[in-house]
């Protein structure tokens, strides 16, 4: 053990003492830096996998450093969305996450052969990655708040002329203000 207490954290560089010490590889990690390096989701000892210094959860790590190409992965007649973004692969021609700002919402206008469009990115929807919302088909990727990004479910959003946004986005955009609004349970807002 170095001199100041503990052990160096493999994520952080700070002392690690022992009662919130996790050892992994021969390496000292703090309780709340043991993550994985992509998904930050936490780890222990039946759900890391180490690569080099880096750790990962299996789920991850598999999808970095596994096996590529034809018969790995999803399984049989499994559609993924996951393009790699977390893992650092780029798709040609991304572009960043946009608001909609459709100028014609009729239904008949969105349809394309057949097919519904996202009001998003204005392609087509197919039943496999389709995420009914705000009378819409969206994809699944593109099923995220206007404002701020966030995944959204059926049940954690709410519409306004067209575009979908979080709970919290819409409220804090959309909802009533004034005195005694959005300062929280028994806040009093002082201003001279």
């Amino acid at each position: 053990m170095p001199l100041g207490g503990g052990n160096k954290c493999g994520c952080c560089k700070k002392t690690v003492y022992f009662a919130e010490e996790v050892q992994c590889e021969g390496q000292s990690f703090h309780k709340s830096c043991f993550l994985c390096m992509v998904c930050r989701k936490n780890l222990d000892s039946t759900t890391v996998a180490v690569h080099q210094d880096e750790i990962y959860c299996k789920s991850c790590y598999g999808k970095k450093y596994g096996p590529k190409g034809y018969g790995f992965g999803g399984g049989a007649g499994t559609l993924s969305m996951d393009g790699g973004e977390a893992l650092g692969i780029r798709p040609a021609g991304e572009t960043s996450h946009r608001p909609t700002n459709n100028p014609n919402p009729s239904k008949f206008a969105q349809k394309l052969g057949g097919s519904d469009v996202c009001p998003r990115c204005g392609n087509a929807v197919f039943a496999a990655e389709k995420v009914v919302g705000g009378g819409n088909s969206w994809h699944k990727s593109c099923f995220r708040c206007a404002k701020c990004g966030k995944s959204l479910e059926s049940t954690t959003l709410a519409d306004k002329d067209g575009e979908i946004y979080c709970k919290g986005c819409y409220a804090k955009n959309f909802g009533p203000k004034g005195f005694g609004f959005g300062q929280g349970a028994g806040a009093l807002a002082h201003s001279q």
